[in-house]
């Protein structure tokens, strides 16, 4: 893992200043979030989220055929419930961190063919927006009633493809 202060050294020789506490970050007269916070807060709700999906698409796709079909189903509903209490909060965190991190590179995200820092932190958002779009589709199908197996499936295999990405893309932005 690559330390704070490791990321603001690559950072700076990708021509990104990383500023503490940026100007106009914080509404007047408060302290903005240090970035070493919410790196970490990031990270930790990252942790989740990805494992979460990889235990889902890995570890559950592979005990299925080994397990009869109704005690997969009680599995599923169970590991279900739980999710949907846990994961709303899980997401707040990871994109409200993300949102506030994305706003110290604010200067190098409004050109992002600059630098290929710049270009590989908006691809990264681009999928992080993807896989909110697929959690809220999931969400809103699941409302309806019309959340399918095969809807589940198909929307964690391409999450977990996303979440790949975005943790390559992350390590690349710190060495390209």
């Amino acid at each position: 893992m690559v330390s704070v202060a490791a990321y603001t050294r690559t950072a700076y020789n990708h021509g990104v200043i990383l500023p503490e506490q940026p100007a106009g970050f914080a509404p007047q007269g408060q302290a903005a979030m240090p970035y070493s916070v919410l790196i970490t807060l990031h990270l930790f709700a990252a942790f989740i989220f990805v494992g979460t999906v990889f235990f889902e698409v890995l570890m559950l796709e592979g005990v299925r055929k080994h397990v009869p079909r109704e005690a997969m189903r009680e599995v599923e509903r169970a590991i279900g419930s739980r999710a949907r209490r846990i994961m709303p909060l899980v997401l707040l965190v990871l994109y409200g961190a993300g949102i506030s991190m994305a706003w110290h590179y604010r200067a190098v995200l409004a050109h992002p063919f600059d630098s290929s820092f710049a270009l590989l932190l908006s691809i990264k958002i681009l999928l992080a927006l993807s896989v909110l779009g697929h959690f809220i589709t999931a969400v809103t199908l699941g409302s309806r009633g019309k959340l399918k197996t095969r809807h589940v499936q198909r929307i964690h295999y391409s999450v977990f493809a996303h979440m790949v990405g975005i943790v390559l893309l992350a390590k690349a932005m710190l060495y390209i």
